[in-house]
């Protein structure tokens, strides 16, 4: 009859025909013997693997190196400078079309001043067939110009009062915001309609801008907010202008002077913060100009020493 022997799963048939009794258990001896070494071997088998598992440390995992300087490096390096323009923000009150400019070697980590400025009336916005039509006004570019690397902006709003101002207040907010602006050395200019918006906007804001540049214009913002504020400002205006008349400009320059006395300024700090100039034909016939000295008042764009007296205040020394 057949004998069977089992090794764990495994069931091994040994046929003893023909073996004599003797040969048999000898046979029968050796398979358990290597029976009971073959469990052995396996039953220690998992212990010896957790034991080498356990005196065997995992690697520590390397870091992934930091990319932040070499993306910040990137987006300077491929961020547009010079004129950027048509562009539009929504804004609270509507879209705001504006063009705006960032000099050469721009870098999120700098710290520029910012001029935020306003056209007249046939540079606002009509459609798109006006878009774009301030990048050629001089009161845009002559400020791109000048040597000290600045972020400059001109928006080409829908009228010249309380929205337009509003808006005006929000763009420059948005720039501060967005960019790498000195809030110390914030500007403002506004000429003609322009600078009905933008002498609101200085007078709702006066804790924006450092000085504005007020330009063939009359004066529809408050006085006071801007004395209490500091904020200097520089009228100009043709002695013979054919639209407003000198005459609007001598009431703004006396409603701010006005209001600079009664926050307790004096005569001498007064006019290191308050300016006013009326030429005459003489002078315009001078920069080449004769007639038209509403439009030909752009010309004040021109005057370095304008600009830079403009440049020279910070809500630092306010």
């Amino acid at each position: 009859m057949p004998l069977l022997f089992s090794f764990g799963k495994e069931v091994f048939t040994m046929r003893l025909l023909r073996l004599e009794p003797v040969a048999a258990l000898l046979v029968l001896m050796l398979c358990l013997a290597g029976c009971q070494a073959a469990e052995q071997a396996v039953s220690s088998l998992p212990e010896s693997m957790a034991s080498a598992a356990a005196e065997t440390p995992a690697p520590s995992p390397t870091p992934a190196p930091s990319t932040s300087n070499q993306e910040e490096s990137v987006r300077e390096s491929t961020l547009q400078t010079g004129i950027i323009p048509q562009q539009v923000l929504e804004g609270e009150t509507g879209e705001i079309h504006y063009s705006y400019y960032l000099p050469e070697g721009y870098g999120p980590s700098g710290n520029y001043p910012l001029v935020m400025a306003m056209p007249g009336y046939d540079m606002m916005w009509f459609g798109e067939d006006s878009s774009g039509s301030n990048l050629d006004w001089p009161g845009f570019l002559h400020w791109t110009q000048r040597p000290e690397g600045m972020i400059v902006v001109s928006a080409q709003l829908t009228d010249w009062g309380e929205t337009s101002a509003r808006q005006a207040v929000e763009l420059t907010e948005y720039f501060i915001q967005h960019y790498a602006v000195d809030t110390n050395r914030v500007y403002a200019t506004g000429y003609s309609a322009g600078g009905e918006t933008m002498s609101r906007a200085v007078a709702m804001r006066p804790d924006l801008y450092a000085a504005y540049l007020h330009g063939a214009s009359q004066w529809d913002g408050d006085f006071t907010p801007v004395a209490e504020n500091g904020v200097a400002v520089y009228i100009f205006m043709a002695e013979n202008d054919e639209y407003y008349g000198s005459e609007r400009a001598r009431e703004a320059y006396n409603g701010l002077h006005q209001a600079y006395v009664d926050a307790g300024w004096s005569e001498e700090d007064i006019a290191n913060v308050l300016q006013m100039q009326t030429p005459d034909n003489a002078w315009f016939a001078e920069q080449g100009i004769s007639g038209n000295y509403h439009g030909g008042a752009t010309v004040v764009y021109e005057q370095t020493d304008i600009l830079e007296w403009v440049l020279s205040h910070s809500k630092e020394d306010a």
